[in-house]
């Protein structure tokens, strides 16, 4: 007696699956310049690692002797696979089945996904193009009744983000509970033209009197720049080797072991041109990311969230291997003066190394928060504070080279000044509670008017203001640990990233 009529079956049932949503439905999706659900998978995951889960759920109608008729599979697919050899969870939304609409979903597939990731420590991939969960009018007439909105297994969905990685791609329109599940992630990646994002999709809009195509109304251009998107790639393959290049960084789970790469630069490499990188002329901006490159690993610099909060620069790179965040000023957006969406995006990235215990290293030219009317209706102060107390709650190893400005509260929030102060300063440095020169006028108006040539003595006051502002006299009183040179950055902070990560395993 044998088994092999079931097995068959399975067999049988398996191919149905793969058919999706039948050809014609694969066909169109195609004809879009989207990859189907399969493709995507195939394509994000190391070659022949992917194993799938629930590959049998669906919904099936059968004739009335029993024999299974049509079967229309679930438009969510998960399973187990592999990035750089180390087991992930990854899910892909079916377009061609429903849309991606929750009723064609199965529910416990959905939950079952993310339950896996944080219950056994993998990170987590969505590929999400639909509603991807969210449900569908048509749907509720054939149920014959409404429901009061929940979301099935978000409670994992908060804890995956206390857990594991979590990256979510848009690769298509994605409304509703899709567009929930999209920023319910670490690092999240739309499809410039193909994949657009919105609470609700135009038609619902149009209902509130406006009238916007996909585009207009959610893509990369809007979501990019105001930080619901982290970033946007060109092509799918480019966001798969974005998922793959961020997940590099991390560790599978919060607390886990991090992975160094091969050293292909030398620790001890002092590029000359850091030398130079700021002029002497203090209003006249420069290139940080130029900086960037001359001191962290060739190659490794791994930017996140270019298009928003542009005073901030926030990246992943490696020193002599050791994965670090980095967060650096902007001085060419605003003199890298912190608006309110400078420093969300600054307390979100924080929060992000924290949690995996990357070490910090943050390079400071940072002239204060943003000030004049716009920044207060902005509430720039309350974002900055609440960037400072992430700054100051995160544990994770943390370094400090202030490259230029570093004025008030918001230079103050450049590292907890109650741990020990892992911290180098450029000759450049240049640090108060406010720029001096900008209080001359208040602070010295009667000597300036009882002066007989006030221009005479207002530059005689910048004179003996100069030499207080010197760096050397803070270095004098211990008040900057150390002025270095600015080519033996790379060479400290290498050491530091060696100390940090070896006081990590410690753990």
């Amino acid at each position: 007696m044998s088994w092999e009529p079931e097995l068959e079956e399975k067999r049988r049932r398996e191919a149905l699956a793969e058919q999706m949503g039948g050809a014609e439905k694969v066909a169109r999706q195609r004809a879009r310049g989207k990859l189907d659900a399969r493709e995507r998978l195939t394509k994000l995951l190391d070659a022949g690692s992917f194993r799938e889960i629930g590959k049998l759920a669906g919904r099936g109608a059968y004739a009335a002797d029993g024999a299974l008729e049509t079967f229309s599979p679930s438009n969510f697919i998960f399973g187990r696979g592999c990035i750089d050899g180390r087991p992930v969870v990854a899910s892909a939304d079916d377009f061609t089945v429903r849309g991606g609409a929750a009723d064609a979903a199965i529910h416990r597939k959905f939950v079952a996904a993310e339950q896996m990731a944080h219950e056994f420590g993998l990170p987590l991939i969505r590929m999400i193009d639909g509603t991807g969960g969210g449900g569908s009018v048509k749907s509720l007439e054939q149920y014959g009744f409404t429901y009061v909105p929940f979301v099935p297994g978000y409670e994992h969905i908060a804890t995956n983000l206390e857990k594991v990685p979590v990256v979510a791609l848009a690769l298509g329109p994605v409304a509703g509970l899709g567009a929930a599940r999209m920023t319910a992630s670490h690092y999240s990646v739309m499809v410039r033209g193909l994949a657009q994002v919105f609470t609700a999709g135009p038609k619902v809009a149009a209902v509130f009197g406006e009238t916007l195509d996909n585009e207009a109304l959610g893509g990369a251009d809007i979501h990019t720049r105001n930080g619901v998107i982290d970033d946007e790639a060109a092509s799918e393959d480019e966001a798969f080797a974005r998922a793959r290049r961020f997940l590099s960084y991390l560790p599978s789970q919060a607390g886990g072991a991090h992975r160094r790469a091969p050293p292909g630069d030398s620790p001890d490499r002092r590029d000359e041109t850091l030398l130079s990188a700021v002029p002497k002329e203090p209003a006249q901006a420069y290139n940080m990311r130029r900086i960037l490159e001359g001191v962290f690993d060739h190659g490794s610099l791994f930017e996140i969230g270019r298009r928003w909060g542009r005073a901030a620069i926030t990246a992943f790179a490696r020193l002599d291997g050791w994965p670090v965040a980095v967060l650096a000023s902007d001085p060419t957006f605003l003199g890298g003066s912190w608006t309110a969406d400078t420093a969300e995006k600054a307390k979100r990235f924080v929060q992000l190394a924290d949690l995996f215990r990357l070490p910090v290293a943050h390079l400071v030219d940072n002239p204060g928060f943003m000030i004049g009317l716009e920044a207060e209706k902005a509430a720039t102060i309350r974002r900055g504070v609440e960037a400072m107390t992430a700054i100051y709650k995160a544990q994770t190893p943390w370094a400090s080279v202030i490259i230029r400005k570093a004025y008030g509260v918001a230079g103050a929030a450049m590292s907890n000044h109650t741990r020990f102060q892992y911290r180098f300063a450029w000759p450049s440095g240049d640090w108060g509670s406010l720029p001096m020169a900008g209080g001359i006028e208040v602070a010295y108006k009667s000597e300036i008017e009882k002066a007989p040539d006030p221009v005479a003595a207002v530059r005689a006051i910048k004179t003996r203001l100069a030499a207080v502002s010197s760096p050397f006299r803070t270095a004098e009183q211990f008040l900057i640990e150390d002025i270095i040179d600015p080519r033996d950055t790379r060479p400290l902070l290498c050491e530091f990233a060696e100390l940090a990560h070896r006081s990590l395993r410690k753990e």
